[in-house]
């Protein structure tokens, strides 16, 4: 009785959360699974953070104590602490237990965070938005017990798993991109370097030589290939609202501008061709016959990485210029319906 049930056409968890959000009337929420898991008469301390100033307040089931049998082994000891961890590693949340389905938050506050997952996903969003839009996020232990549910749960372990992770690196541009380039490039350019004058022996029957320089040079691509990726990736969901602009960042693309790289691009191109010249010139010298395989082969690994090189900059820059064109709000006549009227297409504007 008093209890207000809110009809949400639209299938999954996050679905009905935000429809009953949208439907709710007072300032404060206090979201949870209605299965008995939860103990709805000890909401004191969420109540307490909330009129404190505190946005968003999560609990914590094992700061409160997790009853036996109600957290699946997987789920107490791999699931979550993998999880949390990683949110805490990608966006340094305060929480420690990342996907309580108990918390608390300021309704106007959450709703301004523009929530899109439909799916179990959704309580990672949450967090995550809220943390990276500076919101007063707090936690406070909750306790957890066996649901009471007459059927099986609609959680499916590794698919929702997998989609919580999803969603935390395609929110972390820097783990998903930058990180693991920057890692690449770093390895690559050492070997590189280390092969540069000949073979190495690293001990009487162990020796890298040019198979090793080339796989260098792979990894200097792909590291060159993902950091491209992330300043890519960061610009467009900075531009369209899924992270908050970054000021550091923007200073970089104030930098790395269009022109400054198409000429950084030219001098990597200029540099392969000059070595492929160098590398036919060679072969022209010895009569086009058999060629020096160890010096010979390195140039040429060298002049192919950097005309490759050259050409993805190149194609990153005019990528990432396609992301900074400002859209604005555009009339398009439709004069096959009425030449009288002008049609409005509302298109988010960009800044940067």
């Amino acid at each position: 009785e008093g209890a207000r049930v809110v009809p949400v056409p639209q299938r999954g968890y996050g679905a009905a959360l935000m429809g009953g959000i949208e439907a709710a009337l007072g300032r404060y929420v206090i979201m949870g699974d209605a299965d008995d898991s939860y103990d709805f008469a000890s909401l004191d301390g969420f109540v307490a953070r909330l009129r404190a100033g505190d946005q968003l307040v999560m609990g914590n089931r094992f700061k409160g104590g997790i009853a036996p049998g109600a957290m699946p082994w997987h789920h107490k000891y791999i699931g979550n602490p993998v999880l949390s961890f990683l949110g805490r590693l990608f966006f340094k949340t305060v929480p420690s237990d990342f996907h309580c389905g108990l918390r608390g938050f300021d309704r106007d506050a959450i709703r301004a965070l523009h929530l899109r997952t439909t799916g179990m996903e959704f309580a990672s969003e949450m967090l995550v938005k809220a943390t990276l839009s500076d919101l007063r996020v707090s936690e406070v232990p909750t306790t957890l017990q066996p649901d009471g549910r007459s059927r099986p749960p609609h959680l499916r372990s590794f698919r929702d798993g997998w989609r919580h992770l999803r969603f935390l690196l395609l929110f972390s541009p820097r783990w998903l991109f930058l990180y693991p380039g920057y890692a690449c490039l770093a390895v690559g350019l050492f070997l590189g370097g280390l092969l540069w004058n000949g073979p190495i022996n690293l001990s009487p029957t162990v020796q890298i030589d040019i198979h090793t320089f080339l796989v260098a040079a792979m990894l200097v691509l792909v590291g060159l290939q993902a950091v491209s990726f992330a300043i890519i990736s960061r610009r467009f969901a900075s531009s369209y609202g899924f992270i908050p602009p970054s000021a550091r960042f923007d200073r970089v693309l104030e930098f790395l501008t269009l022109e400054r790289l198409l000429i950084l691009a030219a001098v990597l191109i200029v540099v392969g061709l000059g070595a492929l010249f160098w590398g036919f010139g060679q072969w022209a010298a010895r009569d086009f016959g058999p060629l020096n395989l160890s010096t010979t082969m390195r140039a040429m690994i060298v002049a192919l990485t950097t005309l490759v090189a050259g050409t993805q900059l190149a194609l990153t820059a005019f990528m990432s210029s396609i992301m900074n064109i400002p859209l604005m709000e555009r009339r398009v006549e439709r004069t096959e319906r009425s030449p009288e009227k002008l049609q409005t297409f509302p298109v988010r504007e960009r800044d940067n």
